[in-house]
């Protein structure tokens, strides 16, 4: 009985994962062909090579991938449980003692798989492949901002310090006129210390700014003193160190779009970020849908066996896909309906972010308590 069952088992996830890569190829396929018409003249236009191209959409399909999976799945479950049903196996599964449950229950052991692989996929993969894809984009169709050379940074290294930088180039990991400015409190702020640099650089092994012909301007917290090459509150150095928050790594992490930050550099960017005093409060609620959003492709397979009728054909196949649909739509819109009004809410981010999951994990459940076994 158990070799049976097992046999069984291996036969329904494999019926499951047919349907699954045929879905995923469709839709990545349909995604592509709308994307290159869109930009193609940009393409010709730019002379771009076929292998680029090429390459564009290798690094483009993760993130397709991503976006569609959860689509995928539901349709998939429906497509695969109905194809069982039309051919009367599940039929001849419930005679030999076997509940739609446990019919079930490989493909929802096989969704949990999937979404636990898919946060790595997520948090890792796409990332990187987007920053390719990125370079691509801005090199042949114009888009985005070049990531080596940034000019006119502003930055808050700490809630009492700020960094300006008006030239640095990440390649070299140099720049020219840095300005530091020391403030007293964060409350009531004052200027207590400033320095200028000519030019500086990072020093890998001592993890510092290493500034050339520095120029220290100390301020009394009294009254600010206007600084002046004779005033006594000015020291020159000809090297100065400098330590902050503030590395290259955080430089280009700060230029990039979140899309390509994986979840690594996304927690590290929101650590700097809120060390600086800013509200990141936005960027915790996505930091943790990256890992919440994976699980949705579990949770829309809850739906999939109500859907398709408990097995038994009652509607029509076209009724059921429209339903797949709009039961997607609605969750992808309380995801991000979710994440908007979360921002202005006293909720935890962790919680806003499983928050739609958690409501149509119920659904699902109650989907699948009503389906006949």
């Amino acid at each position: 009985m158990f070799l049976r069952i097992k046999t069984l088992d291996w036969y329904i996830i494999r019926q499951f994962l047919q349907t699954v890569s045929f879905s995923i190829l469709g839709l990545c396929v349909l995604f592509v062909v709308v994307h290159l018409l869109e930009n193609l003249d940009g393409f010709i236009d730019r002379k771009a090579p076929v292998r680029v191209i090429v390459l564009f959409y290798l690094n483009y399909l993760p993130q397709i991938v991503k976006l569609i999976t959860p689509v995928a799945l539901l349709l998939s479950g429906l497509f695969a449980m109905g194809r069982l049903s039309t051919s009367h196996e599940i039929t001849v599964m419930k005679a030999g003692g076997l509940s739609i449950y446990r019919i079930m229950l490989p493909v929802l052991l096989l969704g949990v798989i999937l979404s636990g692989f898919q946060v790595y996929f997520d948090g890792w993969l796409v990332p990187r492949a987007n920053r390719k894809k990125a370079d691509i984009e801005q090199q042949y169709l114009g888009k985005g901002r070049t990531e080596t050379s940034l000019y006119n940074l502003y930055v808050r290294d700490t809630p009492q310090q700020n960094l300006i930088l008006r030239f640095y180039d990440d390649l070299s990991k140099t720049g020219t006129n840095l300005t530091l400015e020391e403030y007293s409190s964060e409350t009531s702020p004052r200027l207590v210390r400033r320095i200028d640099a000519a030019s500086f650089s990072f020093d890998t092994l001592k993890t510092s700014w290493k500034l050339t012909r520095a120029y220290e301007h100390r301020f009394s917290t009294d009254s600010l003193l206007q600084s002046s090459p004779n005033a006594a509150q000015m020291l020159f150095y000809e090297y100065y160190e400098l330590k902050t928050i503030t590395t290259p790594r955080v430089l280009m992490q700060l230029q990039r779009n979140i899309d390509e930050l994986t979840l690594p550099e996304q927690r590290e960017f929101i650590t700097v970020s809120e060390r600086s005093g800013k509200d990141v409060r936005k960027q915790q609620i996505n930091y943790f849908s990256e890992y919440a959003l994976p699980f949705a492709n579990f949770i829309v397979l809850l739906f999939s066996v109500p859907l398709s009728g408990g097995g038994q054909r009652k509607a029509g196949l076209a009724l059921e896909i429209t339903t797949a649909i709009v039961i997607a739509f609605l969750y992808m819109a309380c995801i991000q309906i979710g994440k908007a009004l979360g921002q202005s809410s006293s909720f935890a981010p962790m919680f806003i972010a499983w928050m739609p999951h958690g409501i149509f994990f119920l659904a699902g459940c109650v989907n699948m308590l009503r389906a006949k076994t």
